[in-house]
């Protein structure tokens, strides 16, 4: 598999706190790689940096090894590196379909005053964010809920409206966090299936989660961080068989980590 992501020496501090401390790890093309640990272990953090919503105390992020860090957030999205949010990002107050054609904006062809006077640029670009949204729909399996109001739905379908989000911006890299926080049993199990299936669109996946018998079933590998720095990098087996994790996660019990 070749690099499409590297974390290159990252440190993050405030002050005198260390949130992470000279972080280094590649995510290949095409894999879908969970970060993990304790609470306070720096994994929000790690996440904000490499979508640039936080610069970088030193070291670099690398995304086809150009320098994302420090860059303005939309650039980097626009670049191909896209984080989805639990809620924050969608119009409670709009469908479904059209929080998806709305986010399609990213990568219009017509500037603002192009829509506004309906250009035939902006035109053209309406139909294509159109078309899409309606594939993504589909790809997705929530075409019977298109024209709900976002703010009628329950967890689940909010949290696939957030994917679907994310697809519309045409990511080479989306990080998720917490996609499967709040879910019972089935529904994260319909997630991991969602999400699995995001990977055959030539997207790359990072996710942030604390459900760790679906990070144990969904990731090709998995990073753990503790206390802000990299204990542990591997597959699912080699992080279960870990020592150094096993540890980190001393006072919950063994299940928590796949064990």
């Amino acid at each position: 598999m070749s690099t499409i992501l590297e974390i290159n020496n990252v440190t993050k501090k405030f002050g005198g706190l260390i949130a992470n401390n000279d972080i280094s790890f590649k995510v290949n093309k095409q894999e879908i790689l969970s970060v993990i640990g304790p609470n306070g272990a720096g994994k929000s953090t790690l996440f904000k940096m490499i979508s640039s919503f936080m610069k970088t105390t030193s070291g670099e992020v690398l995304l086809e090894g150009k320098r994302i860090s420090n860059l303005a957030p939309h650039i980097v999205a626009r670049m191909g590196v896209v984080r989805t949010f639990q809620e924050t990002t969608i119009f409670k107050t709009m469908t479904v379909r059209d929080n998806i054609i709305i986010s399609h904006h990213l990568r219009s062809n017509s500037n603002l005053f192009g829509f506004f006077i309906g250009s035939s640029t902006a035109r053209n670009d309406e139909r294509e964010f159109a078309r899409s949204a309606d594939e993504l729909l589909e790809f997705l399996s929530i075409t019977d809920i298109g024209n709900e109001l976002a703010s009628t739905l329950p967890q689940g379908h909010l949290r696939t409206l957030g994917i679907a989000i994310g697809l519309a911006t045409n990511p080479k890299i989306l990080l998720l966090d917490e996609p499967f926080a709040g879910m019972n049993h089935d529904e994260t199990m319909h997630m991991v299936d969602l999400v699995s299936s995001v990977r055959d669109r030539n997207v790359t996946v990072l996710l942030v989660e604390h459900d760790m018998s679906a990070v144990m079933k969904i990731s090709d590998r998995i990073v753990v961080l503790n206390f802000g720095e990299l204990i542990a990098e591997g597959t699912p087996k080699e992080i279960q068989e870990n020592k150094i994790v096993i540890e980190a996660y001393l006072g919950s019990e063994d299940d928590s980590i796949g064990l």
